[in-house]
């Protein structure tokens, strides 16, 4: 299998690693990048190779692997790459699923969400599968082989959680983090002491991926809505919403 990787960055090299290595059969690995030296350092470090932007090569695959704002004008523009397959790794589903079905309409199409730092891999894998065949088949086996978990689902389900699961609870971790005073490690209790470590994992990345996430799904205003409910509520109130948060 002949692999093009557009976007040669941590999910980048992420999913080129876990195909070849969970792969039965040979795969073959090209990266490219809009800076040609992330490109490179991706080829040196998985034994790959680089290919320029501009490249008319074609592929078995072409894996998208940019941020959510680029990914459907980067899907339109490397469709033509693709042979067999295209996937990809936006994290986001519609939009990037909507542009493979129009410009690669006779391809294998899937949607990918890792969800999870690629340092902390295996773990699950969110797939829409949009058109199935034996190479769809066969990136589901080498990740699975990889220890990952496929979870199949549909574009509107996944799109729907991350509204919770990304943009409600960075919004909840960061909003704790910027109001939060320096408190010294004997008057942390498990509570407090949960939310610096969560705000330290959350903190701990390139911050234009979670301002795209903010950008792409709701789920921040429902928490400033619901901090505000609990900032002005009496005591009775209070207790309806502690009851309403454990359900």
């Amino acid at each position: 299998m002949n692999v093009l990787v557009v976007g040669a960055g941590e999910m980048g090299r992420w999913f080129a690693s876990a195909l070849r290595d969970g792969s039965d059969a040979t795969v073959e690995i090209a990266f490219c990048d809009a800076d040609p030296a992330v490109a490179e350092a991706a080829a040196d470090a998985l034994d790959a190779r680089a290919v320029d932007p501009d490249t008319q090569e074609t592929f078995d695959v072409v894996c998208v692997a940019v941020p959510i704002p680029a990914a459907e004008a980067v899907i339109a523009k490397f469709a033509g790459r693709a042979e067999t397959a295209m996937v990809d790794l936006a994290g986001y589903m519609a939009g990037p699923l909507a542009a493979m079905r129009e410009h690669t309409s006779e391809r294998d199409r899937v949607s990918l969400h890792p969800l999870f730092a690629a340092e902390n891999a295996p773990g699950n894998v969110v797939a829409v599968v949009d058109s199935g065949g034996p190479t769809v088949d066969a990136i589901r086996a080498a990740l699975t082989a990889r220890g990952n978990t496929w979870v199949e689902t549909d574009a509107a389900t996944h799109d729907d959680a991350m509204e919770t699961v990304q943009a409600a609870a960075h919004t909840a971790v960061l909003a704790f983090g910027l109001v939060a005073d320096d408190v010294p490690a004997a008057f942390q209790t498990p509570v407090s002491a949960g939310l610096f470590d969560l705000l330290e994992q959350v903190t701990g990345n390139d911050p234009r991926v979670y301002a795209d996430i903010q950008a792409t799904f709701e789920g921040a205003q429902a928490v400033a809505d619901a901090a505000e409910r609990i900032a002005e509520a009496d005591r009775d109130t209070f207790e309806n919403l502690y009851r309403e948060a454990s359900e």
